[in-house]
Formats: structure tokens, sequence, C-alpha cells
């Protein structure tokens, strides 16, 4: 049976899954035109989809903010049709043995500033900044940086007096521990401060490959939670940023000093790791590590199969020599008599029999045979 959405769309496989309900590969039936379709049970305890389809709609025209086409609900489910993008940054660090090059880095650094600047110009917070949520655009789009899953978005000022919400404190952790800010750990209302930290996280992730505070183990979640927030404030910023430009411990001692209602510098971020990119002598033409590695695996596979078919020519012409041998060996050869009066004498030894060419009939054969077979056949 096919399922479809709003009776414009057919729902295909699963894709993956955001921070509520799951993502669908989706089809137009007009123009079979690939889209992502989310769904949200309507029975879910906090529904978040339509709150999430009115924050695309408030965001819609930004670069890097995917389009929405439709919204409703279909049987059971809150859908969410939007543009199907290609794999997000956790998905390409993975592809990339979980290791990003400087120029990779400081290249998506100039984009997620400018997201997350898009954002809260908008009078939201993301308060999710992580790499599963940025996703590569497809085709002409290809390298650029989509924002997307704003299920735990937020507004932090009113839209026409810019009034700021209040400090806050004992709030639970909302977002992702790993990327989550010291202050979002100690309980304080999230503000612009934090989105930008979690990018500092993030960046040092892709630099790192691992963050210190990652993979450590405890009894229950809040003790989990516990001992990431311990880690983090004590790792120190050198720490954390040893071995790398001095420009990401520039970027993080600037947003953990802002104030709960700053208006952080983006272009003064953003400058940061521009003059670095310039610096380190880097070209701006959008290759990044995956471009690289995902040619250099089709270049090793284009060869691995041009060696495999030499070695299935070879292995071929083989085994045809040896089938001629084997038949050779098998078939009795047939020798030719000499000529005799326009006649050639072929066949075995016991039964040979003239062949006439032309000219002349040819005479008994028998004179053409070792004298042993002549006695037999006269027997």
């Amino acid at each position: 049976m096919e399922l479809r959405v709003g009776n414009k769309y057919r729902i295909g496989r699963k894709i993956g899954s955001g921070s509520f309900g799951d993502i669908y590969l989706g089809t137009s039936i007009v123009n079979n035109e690939e889209v992502a379709i989310k769904l949200e049970s309507i029975k879910a305890k906090h529904p978040q989809l339509e709150y999430e389809a009115r924050v695309y709609k408030t965001l819609a025209g930004g670069i890097g903010i995917p389009f929405i086409r439709w919204f409703g609900t279909e049987c059971d489910y809150n859908a969410m049709v939007m543009d199907l993008l290609g794999p997000s940054l956790e998905d390409l660090f993975n592809f990339c043995s979980r290791k990003f090059s400087l120029k990779t880095v400081l290249l998506l650094a100039d984009q997620l500033i400018s997201r997350i600047e898009y954002i809260h110009s908008k009078n939201f917070i993301h308060r999710d900044i992580k790499p599963d949520n940025f996703l590569m655009g497809i085709g002409k789009r290809g390298n650029q940086v989509y924002v997307i899953d704003f299920g735990l978005a937020k507004k932090y000022r009113d839209p026409k007096s810019h009034l700021h919400i209040p400090y806050r404190e004992n709030k639970n952790l909302t977002g992702t521990a790993r990327y989550a800010s010291i202050n979002t750990h100690l309980g304080v209302e999230q503000s612009r401060r934090d989105d930008l930290e979690s990018l500092s996280y993030v960046m040092m992730y892709f630099c790192r490959g691992s963050l210190p505070w990652q993979g450590l183990k405890a009894a229950t979640k809040k003790q989990k939670y516990d001992r990431i927030m311990e880690k983090k404030m004590t790792t120190s910023t050198d720490i954390l940023c040893r071995g790398f430009p001095q420009e990401f411990a520039i970027y993080l001692n600037y947003v953990r000093s802002l104030r709960f209602d700053d208006k952080p510098d983006y272009s003064y971020l953003r400058k940061l790791f521009r003059d670095l990119f310039v610096r380190e002598g880097f070209q701006y033409d959008y290759v990044f590590d995956w471009t690289i590695y995902k040619y250099e695996k089709e270049s090793t596979r284009a060869q691995q199969m041009n060696q495999a078919q030499k070695e299935d020519y070879m292995q071929q012409q083989q085994q045809q020599q040896q089938q001629q041998q084997q038949q050779q060996q098998r078939t009795p050869q047939n020798p030719t008599v000499p000529r005799h009066n326009g006649s050639y004498i072929v066949g075995d030894k016991t039964n040979m029999q003239p062949v006439h060419y032309g000219g002349a009939p040819a005479q008994d054969s028998s004179r053409f045979l070792p004298m042993e077979n002549r006695v037999n056949d006269r027997v």
C-alpha cells in the first residue's frame, strides 16, 4: 500500500531522525522530485513538529535554511515536507576517518557563524548546535551548509521591542551535553552566547577528532552530565586548543566572556578565521576533505577495477590456451599423405581413402601404406 502525505508526496524509506520524529525520503506525485518528510505521532507527549514548522517559516529565505513545502496532519501523524539535503557534517566526519583538515574546519566555520548569526537576527536561538544538525546541500548547492532541527529553538527576544528574555537559573539541560556551554550545564537560561560556545566545541571536535569529555561513564544521566560539566570546566582553553592556531582559543575565550544579553560580534569572529585562512595560504575553492577523499576512493576503486579486469582477461587467455592444448592432445591428427597422380591420401592407418582434387583419378592407396597395413588390408 502506497503511503501519501497531503495527496502530494509518497513516503519512502526512513533516512534519519530528529529531536522529535523520524525523517523519510519522499517523492512528489506530480514530478517525482525527491523531498524529505518528517513525521511525528499526534499522540506524542510533547508535540513539537508544528512549532518547528513555524520556526522554519519565520527563517524562510535565509541562506542555508531548508524550504518547507507542506505541513499538515495525515492519519495519525503530523507531517512536514521540506527540501532534501545531503549528508550531515557528522556523516562526513566519519567518512573522512574522523578528522578534518584545518582548511575544511575554517571553510565550515565561516558558514556556520553566518548561519547562527542569521538565526539570531530572526530573534531565535537554536539551542542544539552539533554536527548532526548541519547538512550539506546537493547538486548546485553541494558546497553550502544548511542548518536543521529547530525543535528546541527558542525566542530570546521580542520581535518588535527586541526586549531580551530575563536571566534565569535552575534550568534543565536543553540540547546535547557533549556540545553544551558551561552555563547551560550550570542551569542558566540560554542566550546567543551559548550557541556560539557550542560551535566552538564543534570546531575543536573536528580539529582534534574527539573532545576530552567524551566517553565518560556514570550510573545515571544526571551523573553523566555532571561528569561532563566537571571535565569541561577543568579543561582550560589552552589545553583544549593545544596544537592548533591561537584563533580557536581566542574565539572560545571571547564567547565565554559575553554577558547573558550581549550581542556577539559575529563579524569579528568571522574575521578571526578568515585572516587565519589567508595567512595559511588556503584557497576559497570549496574543496573540502570529503571532496578529495571521495575522489581518491573513486580513483582507487577505478584502478582496482582496471587491475581486476586485466587479471580476468589474462586468466581467460590462459584458460583458452589450456583448452586448446587439451583439445589438441585429445584429437588424433590426420596426416596428409603426399600427392599421387592428382590426389591426396588422407585418413588413419586403418581406413585410408583417396581424395581426388582434380586431374587424373587417384591410384590404389595401399601402396602408400606401411607393409604391415597392406597385409592386413589384403586379409
